[in-house]
């Protein structure tokens, strides 16, 4: 394999709705560059960044898959990333490591949901975006119709610098605005275009499209303008590098038409990628994370600088071990290099870099400056690592990632099972940053979280796929509490007198609620020895064993405050467990008269969805007890922030997207306590007690 320098590096990812056709539009890419012997296609598992069994079975992209094509002496990194709501975050994760990106638009839907959030992703980054509108051969693709989808919601920066010759199943072509030319293919062919005359029908509408095109470009720049102004256009060779600099600069986003399965338009795409996207070294230089002296220390791209290299992604491949996907932002990478990782402050020796052309590793020598590779069986090494030469240490920032939407808690089928279930579950982890894995210390269960039904059934399929664990899901129990809502004064007295030595202890204790969040308080007021100091803490101890137990249910009782006002003791027969037991005495006496209640988690809940369904969602949060907070309205996307009792959400995902036709997403955190409808706790009691198995507990 040739090694490139950052100049003649492209670094693209090709984000966009699921079913836009980005991974057709790699395998139509790879094999019109001659790096494949077929066109790869999704239908029959042969896309070659589509390779997991998941991916092939269910037929989507559900993680990120590397590829390159070599094409006019420039070499072509690509990342294919997932575009369904449960997946989209992986498009996020892998920002750092590109200099474009490419938006693929489907030809019939336009701009849907993801094509929104993942531009987003990208505006925050500044990444400059080249859309492109694919599966042009389809059944009612439009383009005049896409382009309108597109600048309503994009704004007038979008412009097209291609126009596509025919439709649907007569697509033959495409015109080139920049260069007033024309492309035919054959559909299903080799990918390569041949030059043609416009077609007489469309010579009025590129001639058009060209001057507005030289008009858009002429705009930013005052020596253009005037050029513009005394020759009524530019010239080709003033033209090329404008257009370049106006896609760097996000003043202008272009868009080209194609058909990944039809392989139409890829040499155009690729030609137009080496020309105008920016290369591995314009990016500048690249921001560390603040400094020992606070200033945050920068890289330059290129190879005069010290090593430094970004993990942006990991692989638990079976057979190969982990694999690190990374890019190299300054210095020359060697094989068997030896780096410093300085996230971890540890060692690590890269034996064997390659890069990836699928799941395939080309092996190489030396990755320069804004080159991308990967390299296996790394120590300790992780997504968000930073690694390189141990003399001039900096930190790259982690991408910052929403929290998961849903959890479930997850229950291994066997006893052979349970003994798999953490290795299975961290080994996922490492390649999937979002998801979780924890037991909640109220209702012991395991528990999984991560963005959807969806994501989380991929990550049970790849464990027993995989790690031969099989689990079971269960919706997770709502962590209810209990909490007092009134004031109590009592004694709690013990007294057992046996042969010998007996047991004494007694405590005057007042109860009152404290605000929401005040957890448990604890004031001593004991004057006078009435109990000696070294008992007091036991007292405490007893009413903090009966408030994890509860009181109504079985839920820990939070938010209330003890004072210990008196008591009395004896000099023989007291002792700390004495104190104990008249601290638990007191506690349930004090329950009953201070108006215990039962209190449950309150999710703050943000839903985006297409406008036509917001009326439905906020009648479904109604009935499911949510108070609206707010709404907002973007570009054809209402966003509805709310309120809702997590025992209400637990099954939100499906019923979301079933309510939406699957475009609606959502994500939620934990936002307070609060106490559930009266009619309600009953319910809750009667459950929590069958559950534990209980009648009334006997009073001691």
């Amino acid at each position: 394999m040739k090694v490139y320098e950052g100049a003649n590096i492209r670094n693209l990812v090709l984000v966009g709705h699921g079913h836009a056709g980005k991974t057709s539009l790699v395998s139509a890419m790879l094999f019109t560059a001659g790096a494949t012997q077929r066109l790869g296609r999704v239908d029959d598992g042969s896309a070659v960044t589509d390779y997991d069994d998941e991916e092939i079975a269910r037929r989507m992209s559900i993680s990120t898959g590397g590829a390159f094509a070599e094409w006019n002496k420039a070499k072509i990194n690509l990342l294919d990333t997932p575009g369904f709501n449960m997946f989209v975050h992986e498009a996020k994760m892998v920002l750092p490591a590109v200099e474009a990106a490419l938006v693929v638009v489907d030809g019939v839907a336009g701009v849907e949901v993801v094509t929104e959030r993942v531009w987003g992703y990208c505006e925050e980054a500044s990444m400059p975006r080249v859309i492109v509108v694919s599966r042009m051969d389809r059944e009612r693709a439009d383009a005049s119709r896409v382009l309108e989808s597109l600048t309503k919601s994009f704004g007038r920066s979008v412009t097209p610098l291609q126009l596509p010759i025919g439709s649907e199943k007569n697509l033959t072509g495409v015109v080139d605005l920049v260069r007033v030319k024309a492309h035919t293919y054959e559909l299903g062919g080799s990918g390569k275009g041949k030059e043609d005359e416009i077609p007489a029908n469309m010579a009025d509408a590129a001639k058009e499209a060209h001057e507005k095109l030289v008009e858009l470009i002429a705009e930013g720049d005052d020596k253009l303008m005037e050029e513009f102004f005394d020759k009524g256009t530019i010239p080709e060779e003033d033209l090329i590098p404008a257009l370049h600099n106006a896609i760097r600069e996000d003043k202008l986003f272009p868009v080209l038409f194609t058909s990944g399965l039809g392989n139409v338009g890829a040499d155009k795409l690729m030609d137009f990628i080496v020309d105008y996207a920016p290369t591995a070294v314009e990016r500048g230089s690249v921001q560390g994370g603040p400094g020992s002296n606070g200033e945050p220390p920068s890289r330059k791209v290129a190879d005069s600088e010290p090593l430094s290299m970004f993990v942006f992604k990991t692989v638990s491949d079976p057979f190969a071990g982990r694999i690190s996907y990374f890019k190299v932002y300054s210095g020359v990478l060697k094989n068997d290099a030896a780096v410093q990782n300085f996230t971890r402050s540890s060692q690590e020796k890269l034996a064997h870099i390659s890069i990836m052309q699928g799941k395939n590793a080309v092996p190489v020598t030396e990755l320069h400056a804004g080159d991308i590779g990967a390299v296996a069986k790394l120590k300790d090494t992780l997504t968000g690592d930073t690694l390189g030469d141990k003399s001039a240490p900096i930190q790259y920032p982690p991408v910052k990632l929403p929290e998961p939407a849903i959890t479930f808690a997850i229950e291994p089928k066997s006893r052979a099972d349970e003994d798999k279930l953490s290795v299975g579950v961290h080994k996922l982890m490492e390649e999937d940053a979002m998801l979780r894995f924890f037991r909640d210390p109220q209702t012991k269960e395991f528990l999984i979280a991560g963005t959807g039904q969806q994501h989380i059934e991929v990550a049970v399929s790849k464990m027993k796929k995989r790690y031969h664990t099989e689990v079971n899901l269960k919706a997770p129990k709502v962590p209810y509490r209990e909490t007092i809502r009134g004031r109590a004064d009592v004694q709690g007295r013990h007294k057992k007198q046996t042969g010998g030595h007996g047991q004494f202890g007694d405590c005057k204790i007042k109860m009152e609620p404290l605000p929401r969040g005040g957890e448990f308080e604890f004031v001593n007021d004991i004057f006078g020895g009435a109990i000696p100091k070294n008992f007091i803490p036991a007292v405490e101890k007893g009413i903090k064993d009966a408030a994890a137990r509860g009181y109504l249910a079985g839920y820990p009782v939070v938010d209330f405050k003890v004072v210990l006002y008196d008591g009395s003791y004896h000099e023989v027969d007291s002792n700390d467990l004495s104190f104990q037991l008249a601290g638990r005495i007191a506690f349930k006496k004090a329950m009953e008269q201070a108006k215990p209640t039962l209190l449950e988690p309150i999710m703050s809940v943000e839903i985006s969805v297409p406008d036509e369904f917001a009326g439905t969602i906020m009648g479904d949060l109604n009935s499911r007890r949510g108070r609206i907070q707010g709404m907002d309205n973007k570009g054809g996307t209402t966003v509805i922030k709310a309120e809702v009792p997590m025992a209400e959400m637990l099954t939100y995902g499906a019923d979301l997207t079933s309510m939406t036709q699957g475009r609606g997403s959502f994500n939620m955190e934990m936002h307070h306590y609060d106490i559930v409808p009266a009619q309600l706790q009953e319910k809750i009691i009667e459950k929590a007690k069958a559950a534990r198995g209980e009648e009334k507990e006997e009073e001691e």
